[in-house]
């Protein structure tokens, strides 16, 4: 089932930025055979919420089916050192004693990783483990670590190193306490399994939500030719508010940003989106990047990979890009648009200022 890493693909846990709207529960298309009432489910995996609606008629086997998935991939990618049972875990502390043979999918997502970290030049790096690892943020036991402790796992980030063995299928970290950290792709991977699965069982009318790494299916269940209405969260306030909207179909949106989990020491604040260079969070006016792309694991790397460019090198560089948009919103609410979303955005939040 699983298919090979083809070309150039684009990807901590990170709960996104932004809701959906105006999603109808009926509609009096025909050719769609929607439900009156969609199947739903939300549970929570990963550290996050994760919702599926399906607006389908009959399709509850493929909301047990989305769910399956989901878990059987979680299992093989959740770190936690004290079960160590998950195959991203193995690795991590096999690093410096052998390779570790994966399976298909893991294979798959850990090529996709190198391959991104090697395409933004390191800025997402699937070696950054070490210093998520130190600062924790996001858990109880999160804190500001000493220069020394930085430095120290600094020498350990450096994605180049991994060793991947095709034939064998194994996967090596070559110098002691390395550690692979896959949250920056991670959920993205998984909403594009999720997607697989349901058109598998011929569900072309859903909403994928993995803690707001967000895909919808096909048109909106308020009919054909209608687009979902995405509401894009208001970085600064709880899930909820919302600075603008934005109208898709088969589409991801994901979104990386500042407020959303962070630490504050002695009146500052640290959030959790670390740069690979200096040990630190990414220091510019940014407060969010929402990433608009046909796959999700391709907008979970690029969130990042903006993030960490700033907005004028981040805004120029996602404009090279085919099938792909950035919504930017600085730390003074202003908010930039990539070309592609220029006559699609609708700002509906008076505290933001549109500025392109």
């Amino acid at each position: 089932m699983r298919k090979k890493w083809v070309g150039k693909m684009m990807v901590l846990l990170i709960a996104g930025l932004f809701l959906l709207a105006g999603c109808g529960k009926e509609t009096s298309t025909k050719e769609r055979s929607l439900a009156k009432e969609p199947f739903e489910r939300t549970e929570f995996l990963m550290g996050t919420v994760v919702k599926v609606t399906i607006y389908n008629q009959d399709k509850q086997e493929a909301l047990d089916a989305a769910f399956e998935r989901i878990e059987e991939l979680a299992g093989l990618i959740t770190v936690d050192e004290a079960s160590g049972d998950s195959e991203v875990e193995k690795i991590n502390s096999q690093a410096g004693i052998k390779p570790v043979e994966v399976s298909d999918d893991l294979y798959y997502l850990l090529q996709a990783a190198f391959d991104y970290s090697d395409t933004t030049a390191g800025s997402f790096d699937m070696t950054i483990g070490p210093i998520t690892e130190l600062w924790h943020i996001g858990f109880d036991d999160a804190r500001k670590p000493e220069q020394s402790e930085i430095d120290k796992a600094l020498a350990l980030v450096d994605y180049t190193k991994v060793q991947f063995d095709d034939e064998a299928q194994t996967v090596y970290l070559p110098e002691k306490d390395m550690r692979v950290d896959l949250g920056a792709i991670a959920k993205g991977f998984i909403t594009d399994e999720v997607v697989e699965v349901l058109e598998e069982h011929e569900v072309d009318t859903a909403i994928i939500d993995l803690g707001g790494n967000v895909y919808v299916l096909g048109d909106s269940a308020r009919g054909e030719g209608v687009a979902w209405n995405v509401g894009i969260q208001d970085p600064f306030e709880t899930r909820g508010t919302i600075l603008g909207s934005l109208a898709l179909s088969d589409r991801s949106i994901v979104t990386s940003g500042i407020y959303e989990r962070f630490l504050e020491v002695d009146g500052e604040t640290y959030h959790h989106l670390m740069n690979p260079e200096t040990g630190y969070p990414f220091n510019n006016e940014l407060a969010g990047v929402s990433v608009v792309t046909e796959k999700s694991i391709d907008g979970d790397g690029l969130s990042t990979s903006l993030f960490s460019k700033g907005l004028v090198e981040g805004l120029e560089y996602v404009n090279t890009l085919e099938n792909v948009d950035a919504i930017f919103v600085t730390k003074d609410k202003e908010v930039y648009l990539s070309d592609g979303l220029k006559d699609t955005f609708k700002l509906t939040n008076d505290d933001f200022t549109l500025k392109n």
